[in-house]
């Protein structure tokens, strides 16, 4: 529904960008989100867990994953996609004569920055990694940018240097210092004639060269976002560039002027936050417009259209400003990653909500409103089905009559069939009689309580899928028999193996009677020990998960509760009355005959002895 601006006030009271970086639970992190070039076919992401997912935009489905080996020590900073170009899928058929030409041009090639220094080259024709860039970046790489003709690509890191790789040698071509601190942004011109770079200053390069150009300074912080605005060449004073900074609410349009009077903006775009993501179609000539599409910080985006033809005094507003806002009756706005601007202003492509599992719509927006409020049920709009065909997700063969749990986020579902194919060998596994859930708790009790090697003989062992089915089905009916079954296994193994066979929605579930289980044990070291250990599994398989819940504190209250008590009593543990009441209390719980009023008095009469000796 597009609601006009009165509605919104009523309807979508979207807050502050502060309040909405606290729904998102977004850091100052910026998560790299870009389209695909040309036909947007598809969307390449990187979320919290370091995985590189690429979602088909037309079929709305994850189209490829990629993990990347060192996904958690070295971090995805940047993400580029190269120039659409002719692949080849695999074996084809010879073409006739008459579709010779005809190939389509596709976007392959993608280029990564990390945190170590490196760039990797992830091929989709190819579903896996193309080549490795490293050797050259002291530093953490901030931004890479393809050249539009030939196979190179520049990198800007930390270490202040930009690099030109060769894509067909995979070796520095050129390296030369850019500033004196880190670069943070680049950008290559339409022509591949020219390089923009940003570090303390904006500076244009000569590429043949690998001189400076010109200068431009007008920015406090880093500049993170340089895009050029047209397409003239840079004799006819009709070079423009735009750039944008963290913690800025401007983008500041440059005009590259042949008599080198350019020290300042000649135009500024007012934003409401931080931009994260900026679309733009480029002018050809000065009777045509150029168009902005800039999703900020605080998940709004901004439509802008404009002549460039010489400075402009004042700020430019939008044309038009959509957010976004779920349907229930207090509204919660739900964040805008990316978009991208169609053949007309009205048609844009939109990625909104998070970066785990996008949901992507192309939807056509009444630019005449000065502001659109567009809401929508993501519950409903999410859906994870996979394409088999290319995905490097593996789906199991399972019985049709099973139940199966599968990873997800709350409210969504990925079914898994079951396969109608398979040799004899299989039919016969899949056939055979599943285990109960008494038997599953029986196997438990003679696992742990036995101590004959050969007591066991003979009987099949628990699996880690029984202890995670076992473990699901205690959450979801709250049976204490058994959770206390499954959390008597000391083997850390199981336990991390089980908490990574857990389905998402039973994550939280889990902390809440891990935290109530350590609450009521504590004073037992062996269980409370046993409770941590889930824990410390939970939070490392699932981190990414609990990071990207809005209202993380709230459901992990029990756990805060805990861990607050736990501190304050630390003080007192730390002195002979403390360690006196602690060990004094488990000994007149198991003896009726004393009461926890005579023991702290005794514990008090021996630490006031203790404190008078010197």
């Amino acid at each position: 529904a597009v609601l006009s601006v009165l509605s919104l006030q009523r309807a979508c009271p979207l807050s502050s960008g502060s309040e909405m970086a606290a729904d998102t639970g977004s850091s100052s992190l910026q998560l790299p989100c870009v389209f695909s070039p040309k036909s947007r076919q598809y969307l390449a992401l990187c979320a919290q867990d370091g995985r590189l997912r690429i979602w088909n935009t037309d079929s709305k489905t994850l189209h490829q994953e990629y993990v990347p080996s060192a996904h958690l020590s070295a971090t995805c900073i940047c993400i580029a996609w190269g120039p659409c170009r002719t692949v080849k899928d695999g074996p084809q058929r010879k073409k006739r004569k008459s579709e010779a030409g005809q190939a389509a041009e596709k976007a392959d090639l993608l280029a990564m920055g990390t945190a170590a220094g490196s760039v990797l080259i992830y091929s989709t024709a190819k579903g896996a990694l193309h080549c490795t860039l490293d050797g050259g970046h002291s530093g953490g790489v901030n931004c890479v940018q393809w050249h539009p003709e030939d196979s190179l690509l520049y990198s800007a890191s930390d270490d202040t240097n930009i690099i030109e790789w060769d894509l067909q040698t995979g070796k520095a071509r050129s390296k030369w210092k850019a500033d004196r601190a880190a670069v943070t942004s680049l950008c290559v011109s339409p022509d591949g004639k020219l390089l923009l770079s940003a570090g303390l200053i904006i500076k244009m390069w000569d590429l043949d060269t690998k001189e400076v150009y010109r200068k431009f300074t007008g920015h406090s912080t880093a500049v993170t976002t340089l895009r050029f605005a047209t397409t003239r060449p840079p004799d006819s004073n009709g070079l423009y560039f735009l750039s944008g900074a963290a913690h800025d609410r401007l983008l500041s349009v440059w005009q590259v002027r042949e008599d080198g009077k350019d020290k300042n903006s000649v135009v500024s775009f007012t934003l409401t936050d931080e931009p994260l993501h900026v679309d733009l179609v480029a002018s050809n000539s000065k009777e045509e417009a150029v168009r902005l599409a800039v999703v900020c910080k605080d998940g709004q985006l901004h439509l802008f259209e404009h002549f460039l033809n010489g400075p402009c005094k004042k700020p430019l507003s939008p044309s038009c400003t959509v957010q976004m806002s779920d349907t229930k009756d207090s509204p919660v706005p739900i964040p805008l990653l990316a978009a991208a601007l169609g053949a007309g202003m009205q048609t844009v492509l939109l990625s909104y909500g998070n970066h785990l599992q996008p949901v992507m719509e192309k939807v056509e927006i009444n630019t005449a409103e000065r502001h659109v409020c567009l809401t929508r049920d993501v519950q409903t709009s999410l859906s994870l089905s996979i394409e088999t065909a290319v995905s490097k997700v593996k789906t199991p063969v399972v019985n049709a009559k099973g139940r199966v749990l599968v990873p997800g986020l709350p409210g969504h579902q990925a079914p898994v069939k079951g396969s109608l194919q398979g040799s004899e060998k299989r039919k016969k596994d899949t056939d055979t009689k599943e285990m109960s859930i008494a038997e599953r708790l029986r196997e438990i009790d003679l696992s742990t309580v036995s101590t004959d090697k050969g007591a066991l003989k003979g009987t099949a062992s628990l699996q880690t899928d029984n202890f995670a089915v076992l473990l699901v089905q205690g959450l979801e009916s709250s049976d204490t028999n058994i959770l206390n079954k499954v959390f008597q296994t000391r083997k850390e193994i199981v336990i991390k193996k089980t908490v990574a066979r857990l389905p998402i929605p039973a994550v939280l579930p889990l902390v809440e009677e891990v935290s109530l289980f350590v609450n009521h044990c504590f004073c037992i070291p062996l269980k409370a020990v046993l409770m941590v250990r889930w824990l410390k599994a939970v939070l490392m398989h699932h981190t990414s998960y609990l990071a990207s819940l809005p209202d993380l504190v709230t459901q992990l209250g029990v756990l805060y509760h805990m861990i607050e008590s736990r501190v304050k009593m630390f003080h007192k543990l730390t002195k002979l009355h403390g360690k006196l009441y602690l060990l004094m209390t488990q000994v007149a719980t198991s003896d009726s005959s004393n009461t926890v009023t005579d023991v702290d008095h005794t514990a008090k009469l021996v630490y006031e002895e203790g404190e008078c000796v010197p």
